[in-house]
């Protein structure tokens, strides 16, 4: 009884406390309005100024760090400004888990990607709406998401590259805008929720060193490679957040710096929304990169330059930088405005009455139909490597022997920065749920995992000789690879990869496998490429899955049965080695990506194979001379050859010989992934976007596109040219 008294007690005591910390949000909500900010029907920056007016110095600053209390006597309640949704709501319990950024880029499907950021928008709306009906204010509870991550991956070394859209400005910046249009919505009033574009800029490892590294490079390099996916998500996008790097660009901390958060961000593109640091940046300013001598300096600094919001307490010393006349309340007031305005925004201040996106329900969360759109993004960022005519896997094969570390691993299919699915599907269950009517499938693991020989290579072995088929599940994981790990293992340093091959347990059970004289197909995971030169030489067929999602084994085995048409391609280059790269810790672009590399590469940029064969006829550009900053269409005829309908990703890239300063070998500059029904000619049209083409010039300290004649040319990757025609910039 002294129990039970004691569990009602307690439970009695959380029930007034959840009471007590919504009453303040519940009078927000019910009350006639006493303010003028509580007053809907106000101009928001009326609304917004007199809000900040009637805070004192401290609260001004407890509300620029990211774990912002609240003031009861207004009636507002706390706010953690820090929420993840890479690919799915993350770190909230159940949520549809969608395949890894990188694997969204392989989609080249930018209505796809918009349609999944609604997906995300609407299940971080459902559970934020119920964390405030329960009185929950914490942190991964709030509307404001830190991504997408929009940094260029230049170096297949980099950990973090599978958060990224690949290694080409212009495909993030399509993916990228696609994605902030559909998490933030396009309510014209309210935000259905906030994307912060990070991290800026000049950012992409290594992962040890993120914290003190001073990024160098060229204005060129800067302009043409790091800056525009972030500029197009401002101009066009509207993203209405961005988050500072850890890191320096020319000796200055990327949150404090007055070029990147004044000059660039703010004067010439215009940003209107809020700044957030980087989780302990401003801490790094002075502990790290010791430019300031202390976090007064370098919050001060920071706030000035423009990073209204700190992820850390470090603004906790402004108070201190006021006393000392380093920074005024009206700067300080200049930041508190902007976060409110974006409170303000997102309906936060206003009834549910008049927000349709607070009403959401909670029911919208994990539904059958977010699960279904899973799988449909995860079927179009599978990518075909290479293909002899094993695949599709015909009804011959009655054994299959699946084999590998990554067959049966659940948390390989997450990524990082993820949700927790349902009912996640491993590669090993797809295939059993997909392998048909008198289809044996046989597991061994056959070695501990991406990086462990195994005492099962006997087993492995024999259960391939009792099988008419080997299916080898294998790459590397998110164990391996990622933010600021501490994983010291052969390959692997800090996070990122000190190489790029395959683990070489995994090639030396393939190796092991091929010798049993039965075909062997090769399904990788990885955020980023692989190296499989003995692989592709040896093996009748590869496909990359990237880290697929919760539906990835269904996925997966749609691929391989025949149930899908593979069409996904590489928004990365597939080097054969490390050794043909520049060092990891060199920014300059020189060597770097399909862009600026010449050598010999294993799988190029765009590349993906199908099952289906297209035929390029003709093409036409319908303005074949205009002037800088017009544009023009290509119009391509393709015909399906085949007796099966598929996608094909047509890729446009310019290049000019004749033009000096446009330095590039090739650019993409437009692309279209369109289905081609079994046996019929379509014609794909293809908008040409001058983005890509701007150089930028030292003279003017801004772009230009020079004038001259461009080759565009027209094709199914960056290395596979059908046709190419000619376009005359005056």
């Amino acid at each position: 009884m002294k129990k039970k008294l004691q569990h009602l007690s307690t439970k009695a005591f959380r029930i007034v406390m959840i009471f007590a910390l919504m009453v303040p949000f519940l009078q927000l909500k019910a009350q006639t309005p006493s303010y003028p900010f509580q007053n809907p029907a106000l101009p928001l920056d009326q609304r917004v100024t007199d809000l900040v007016s009637r805070l004192t110095l401290q609260e001004k600053i407890n509300l620029m760090q990211n774990s912002a209390t609240g003031i009861p006597r207004l009636g507002i309640p706390a706010y953690n400004w820090w929420n993840e949704c890479l690919h799915g709501v993350a770190r909230d319990g159940v949520a549809t888990v969608f395949p890894q950024a990188i694997g969204m880029a392989a989609t080249w499907n930018t209505s796809l990607i918009q349609r999944e950021a609604d997906v995300i928008s609407t299940e971080g709306r459902a559970k934020h709406q119920e964390h405030i009906r329960k009185g929950e204010f914490g942190i991964y509870q709030g509307l404001t998401y830190w991504t997408p991550n929009i940094n260029i991956f230049r170096d297949p070394r980099w950990g973090r590259g599978q958060e990224t859209y690949g290694e080409d400005p212009f495909l993030t910046s399509r993916i990228g805008v696609s994605f902030v249009k559909g998490l933030q919505g396009n309510d014209p009033k309210y935000f259905k929720a906030i994307a912060t574009a990070k991290h800026f800029a000049v950012h992409s490892g290594p992962e040890p060193l993120r914290h003190s590294f001073d990024a160098t490079v060229s204005k060129e390099d800067l302009y043409e490679t790091y800056l525009p996916a972030f500029e197009a998500l401002v101009k066009e996008g509207k993203v209405y957040s961005l988050m500072g790097a850890y890191n320096r660009l020319y000796g200055k901390p990327c949150c404090a710096s007055d070029f990147l958060l004044g000059d660039v961000l703010r004067k010439k593109w215009g940003f209107e929304g809020y700044v957030v640091s980087d989780c302990g940046a401003i801490d790094d300013i002075y502990t790290y990169h010791k430019v300031m001598p202390s976090a007064k300096e370098a919050s001060a600094k920071a706030v000035l330059a423009g990073c209204d919001l700190t992820c850390g307490i470090e603004y906790g010393a402004l108070e201190k930088a006021v006393a000392d006349r380093l920074i005024s309340i009206k700067d300080i007031d200049k930041s508190v405005k902007r976060l409110f305005l974006a409170q303000f925004k997102l309906g936060m201040f206003d009834p549910e009455s008049m927000v349709a996106y607070a009403r959401i329900p909670y029911s919208e969360n994990n539904t059958p139909a977010h699960n279904k759109l899973s799988l449909e993004v995860a079927h179009q960022s599978m990518v075909l490597l290479k293909n002899n005519g094993v695949l599709p896997l015909s009804m011959k094969y009655k054994k299959i022997a699946v084999i590998g570390p990554n067959a049966d691993d659940i948390e390989v299919l997450l990524g990082n920065y993820n949700g927790n699915p349902t009912n996640p599907v491993s590669i090993l269950q797809g295939i059993k749920n997909n392998a048909g009517q008198g289809v044996e499938v046989i597991y061994e693991k056959g070695m501990k995992s991406c990086t462990e020989v195994g005492e099962n290579k006997d087993l492995a072995l024999a259960a391939a000789n009792k099988a008419d088929a080997v299916v080898f599940v294998g790459g590397i994981s998110p164990r391996l690879e990622g933010e600021e790990m501490p994983v010291k293992i052969e390959g692997f340093k800090g996070g990122d990869r000190t190489n790029i091959n395959l683990p070489k347990e995994q090639e030396e059970l393939l190796k092991a496998l091929k010798e049993t004289g039965k075909p062997v197909i090769l399904v990788l995971l990885s955020g980023s490429a692989l190296a499989v030169n003995w692989e592709n030489e040896n093996l009748p067929a590869i496909l990359q899955a990237w880290y697929p999602g919760q539906q990835g084994g269904n996925a997966v085995a749609d691929v391989l049965f025949g149930k899908y048409n593979p069409a996904g391609r590489l928004p990365v280059t597939f080097y054969k080695s490390v050794d043909d790269l520049p060092a990891f810790e060199d920014y300059g672009m020189k060597g770097r990506t399909y862009k600026y590399f010449d050598g010999k590469v294993l799988y190029p940029f765009g590349h993906g194979l199908s099952y289906s064969t297209f035929k390029y006829n003709s093409a036409k550009i319908t303005a074949p001379s205009i002037k800088a900053g017009q544009s023009t269409v290509v119009e391509v005829s393709i015909t399906n050859k085949s007796k099966i309908a598929g996608d094909e990703v047509v890729q446009v890239y310019a290049a000019s010989k004749s033009i000096k300063a446009f330095r590039p070998v090739k650019a993409l500059v437009g692309f279209s992934r369109v289905t081609i029904p079994a046996g019929k000619t379509v014609t794909v049209k293809v908008p040409i976007n001058q983005f890509s083409m701007r150089q930028f010039d030292e003279s003017k300290d801004d772009y230009t596109v020079y004038p001259g004649i461009y080759e565009l040319m027209i094709g199914s990757s960056s290395s596979d040219v059908k046709i190419t025609k000619n376009l005359t910039i005056k």
